[in-house]
């Protein structure tokens, strides 16, 4: 299947469950009438609802703004590696300056909720297609719903940690009176739910779809498997994490891109490369929009100046040593552009219309990173340093950022861990959530590790004023958006922003 095709069915499956209402509760309504008695009658409706989920991550043409906008704002503006640019709005700032407020538009989750609610119609009405189409199958039926529920634990997983306590809704809104007011859950009943769904995906997932797009583009088991390595991470259960990981290890599906000048064009320029493992689909048909993000011209944000020297390092000794993920591929250090998502190499841009880099939810450094975390928290540092050391060793890392911690000393080798994952991810949504997970680790016995970070991301002046913020725990995590706040009565403001 084609990318044109795929994005044909993606169109097929959004208007087939697609939201109309802008004004309910979580903006949930899909056309009424359509999900029971018009539809959910044969199996290739089933596969366009489910094709249909997926669109819902790359946004309705003219109307939303991609999740990943919002995966990467979540997850990076409140790290220490963006800074705002000219084209930044006010609520850019406010959450780079820890000022965020319930009346923030970046805190608006009603993108992931909207996915969230097409895989609950998946869930709900495909079931009943068995008994209207007689060529489908139970394990057909199972491998759907395997999609369904997983896209659907990664979404709460993402709420879970930007938000902490939110709504947990696991029924469809598919007509006014399924709307509901709940109230929200915690976030241990959030992680136990997605842990069940991952189950369910784990034994009913496909290993391949028979082509790279949708294996690529698809959840598989190995998705599964991912999502699940970082669930535990996040749960401190670290055998489990371990065990997923060596799944998807031991499985010799996945590789490193080779570091050569290959390397950037395969894993982000091209995307779908042997090293991913889960990537939101953009194509020509439909661009994201990191080109208004990031080129210098109107960009919101930018590269924080410090990113060169101090997560990459420089030689300057020998300028012709550079770690490949640096300068010409997550940075360009000319004007601090956030250059993998908008280059074609390491020297040129892409025109406006060919901005459609993927966007990487995990991919097989990932998941030798998140093992190297679990097993120095199991006691086997020497190992997790190993791991480390092959992931420079594909980079070029200069020695100027290579440590030698103590196997031994836990914290010194997460520590170490920690600087590896920033100088591989950056920019891909996930630097928050790793000082996060670091920080808050056997009950936020290293909240050092965050308020470090803090005293050198934000501006002198309001240093101190971020730091006591962050020294309540309850800071880390967004505030509700106010528009949710007003239209259900149950919902509770997350306890800082009362």
């Amino acid at each position: 299947m084609n990318k044109k095709t795929i994005f044909t069915i993606f169109c097929i499956g959004i208007l087939l469950i697609g939201s109309i209402s802008c004004k309910k509760w979580l903006d949930l309504k899909p056309l009424d009438g359509i999900v029971r008695q018009d539809y959910w009658q044969t199996k290739e409706q089933v596969k366009s609802a489910v094709i249909g989920c997926y669109a819902s991550l790359i946004g309705d043409v003219g109307r939303d703004r991609p999740i990943s906008e919002f995966l990467f704002m979540w997850g990076e503006l409140r790290g220490d590696m963006v800074d705002p640019a000219v084209g930044a709005s006010s609520d850019d700032i406010d959450i780079l300056n820890v000022n965020t407020l319930p009346t923030n538009n970046n805190v608006n989750w009603v993108s992931i909720y909207k996915t969230i609610n097409f895989c609950n119609t998946v869930i709900d009405f495909a079931p009943g297609v068995l008994a209207n189409d007689k060529t489908f199958t139970q394990q057909q039926l199972n491998n759907y719903l395997a999609e369904a529920r997983a896209l659907r634990a990664l979404m709460y997983f993402y709420l879970v940690r930007s938000f902490r306590d939110v709504p947990l809704k696991l029924k469809s809104t598919s007509s006014d009176p399924d709307i509901q007011q709940i109230n929200k859950t915690s976030a241990d009943t959030i992680l136990a739910q997605i842990v069940t769904d991952l189950k369910f995906a784990d034994s009913n997932a496909v290993f391949n779809y028979g082509n790279v797009n949708e294996n690529k583009g698809r959840i598989t088991k190995y998705t599964v498997k991912s999502i699940l390595a970082d669930v535990y991470l996040w749960m401190e259960k670290y055998t489990e994490a371990e065990e997923a990981c060596d799944f998807i290890i031991n499985s010799g599906q996945f590789g490193l891109i080779a570091g050569n000048n290959g390397w950037f064009d395969n894993l982000y320029y091209r995307g779908n490369s042997n090293e991913g493992i889960f990537e939101f689909q953009f194509d020509q048909q439909r661009l994201n929009n990191f080109y208004q993000m990031f080129t210098t011209s109107r960009a919101r944000f930018l590269a924080a100046p410090s990113v060169m020297e101090d997560v990459y390092g420089i030689d300057f000794l020998d300028d012709t040593k550079k770690d490949i993920r640096g300068d010409g591929a997550a940075v360009r250090t000319s004007d601090n552009a956030i250059w993998k998502y908008i280059a074609i190499d390491f020297n040129s841009i892409r025109p406006q219309d060919a901005s459609f880099a993927h966007w990487i939810v995990y991919r097989y450094a990932d998941i030798l990173l998140m093992k190297a975390e679990a097993i120095n928290q199991l006691g086997r540092g020497a190992e997790a340093l190993a791991i480390v050391n092959r992931i420079r060793n594909r980079a070029r890392a200069i020695v100027q950022t290579e440590k030698t911690p103590d196997p031994t000393d836990i914290n010194a080798v997460a520590d170490y861990i920690l600087e590896e994952r920033a100088r591989e991810f950056a920019y891909e949504g996930k630097r928050w959530y790793d000082i996060l997970r670091n920080a808050k680790r056997n009950n936020y016995q290293r909240l050092d590790v965050l308020l470090q970070i803090i005293a050198k991301a934000v501006p002198a002046n309001i240093q101190q004023s971020a730091i006591g913020k962050y020294r309540d725990t309850n800071s880390h995590y967004f505030p509700i958006f106010f528009y949710e706040i007003q239209a259900n009565p149950k919902l509770e403001q997350n306890p800082f922003y009362k």
